[in-house]
């Protein structure tokens, strides 16, 4: 690992360990601290989602012109602002005026995150960097709502003051960090010819490849991450019986699940079909799901119920590691040279979409409609598996599976192919 690619690792832990100082928290903030009503802490959080769809499309065409670096200096401060901003603010209109700002920030972050770590990777290097980087946000959210659980006090906005601070103050040193990074020098296209925004969109748009790992994305991510804290939470609370502190540790058993499974499935990962990987995960949270179907609508005791429902969360997370090392090297073996900022936008603007649906029509599902809710989603987790097989049908062998070209020696008669056509020559 090179010292570019340290300070990008320790870019992604801090800027995981600030967003876990506040998100947990935010509704609570919103919502009671500053006397704003449900409405307006609902509001906010819709804010995020609205502020990411809105700038990741032009992110990924700033990536590709001015290159990532200055792109993630320019979100970074403007996170850092907008967390500022968002613990001094008292008023709806200033809360979601920061708002904006901070989840415009974070969702530009992605990307330009993503496309130095290609920058500074080779094809055998990048699931390993990639999966790195997942394991580090999980970590670094996870200590930091630790930590700032211990800090908030409901009954003092300047304790929220001061997490908001902290936050900021993370993005300023991530400033200081990344300042410093010197990445690979690599290809870009914005004074190529023909190269306007709608050329690289429309460009995008005729990669079949990509249009089918974009679909597969928003399935996953609706599926799963746009269920963990609306629907999923909803149903183990109404139908399973599940107490706050038993969903706490479910979330816990998630994030604990991948700090211990990601390197120990990287070699199984790396060695697979990267379509095949993906169908297996759909698999998994098919069984996750009728985990969870035990949980709520099973005839076992409160206890059985919630060991079940710790598992589905559990299993969730066992997926969740073996995708961090198979999607996002995906999507940049599929981007033309000069163009990975615009595929690492793309894929995150699909996410995006797709997180802020999620809660919208899981929320309701799994509050009410228990047995529906469970179905529909294992048929969504099943649905993952089979488009994973179409797309691989669309994937060159190396796109598939990337060690084909470090350990593809055909041989001729046990001599190398390579020398049997020198010696043909």
């Amino acid at each position: 690992m090179g010292a570019a690619m340290r300070r990008i690792h320790v870019g992604n832990a801090l800027s995981a360990f600030g967003l876990g100082f506040t998100v947990p928290y935010l509704y609570v903030y919103v919502a009671q601290v500053r006397g704003l009503g449900s409405v307006t802490a609902g509001l906010v959080l819709a804010v995020f989602a609205v502020a990411a769809l809105i700038v990741l499309p032009f992110a990924g065409r700033a990536i590709v012109r001015r290159g990532p670096l200055p792109v993630l200096l320019v979100a970074l401060v403007t996170a850092a602002l907008g967390a500022l901003s968002l613990g001094l603010s008292a008023s709806a209109a200033t809360v979601l005026l920061s708002a904006a700002a901070l989840g415009a920030g974070q969702a530009v972050m992605q990307p330009a995150l993503a496309t130095m770590i290609v920058d500074c990777s080779t094809a055998e290097t990048r699931s390993r960097a990639f999966a790195m980087q997942f394991f580090l946000q999980n970590l670094g959210l996870g200590v930091g709502g630790l930590i700032g659980g211990h800090l908030v006090d409901t009954t003092k906005a300047s304790s929220f003051t001061l997490l908001f601070a902290i936050e900021a103050a993370m993005f300023l040193v991530l400033v200081a960090v990344m300042a410093t990074v010197r990445t690979p020098r690599a290809p870009h296209v914005g004074k190529a010819p023909g190269q306007s925004a709608g050329g690289s969109w429309k460009q995008l748009l005729g990669n079949r490849a990509m249009v089918q790992l974009c679909v597969l994305g928003f399935v996953l991510f609706f599926a799963c991450y746009g269920q963990f804290e609306s629907g999923l939470s909803a149903y183990g609370v109404e139908a399973a019986g599940i107490s706050t502190s038993a969903l706490g540790t479910a979330l816990a058993a998630n994030t604990l699940m991948i700090v211990i499974a990601q390197f120990a499935v990287l070699k199984f990962v790396e060695r697979r079909k990267r379509s095949r990987v993906i169908a297996a995960v759909g698999l998994i949270w098919a069984v996750a799901w009728a985990v969870a179907g035990y949980a709520g609508l099973g005839h076992g005791s409160q206890a059985m119920a919630t060991a079940a429902f710790i598992s589905t969360y559990a299993l969730f997370g066992l997926g969740e590691a073996m995708l961090s090392p198979t999607l996002a090297p995906l999507v940049a073996d599929l981007a033309p040279t000069g163009l990975a900022g615009q595929y690492n936008s793309a894929f995150a603007l699909v996410k995006q979409l797709a997180l802020a649906i999620g809660p919208a029509v899981g929320g309701p599902l799994g509050a009410s409609l228990h047995a529906p809710y469970i179905v529909v989603f294992t048929l969504f987790s099943l649905g993952i598996t089979m488009l994973a097989v179409r797309l691989g049908r669309q994937l060159t062998d190396v796109q598939n599976q990337p060690s084909l070209a470090r350990s593809r020696v055909v041989t001729q008669g046990g001599t190398p192919a390579d020398a049997v056509a020198a010696a043909e020559a």
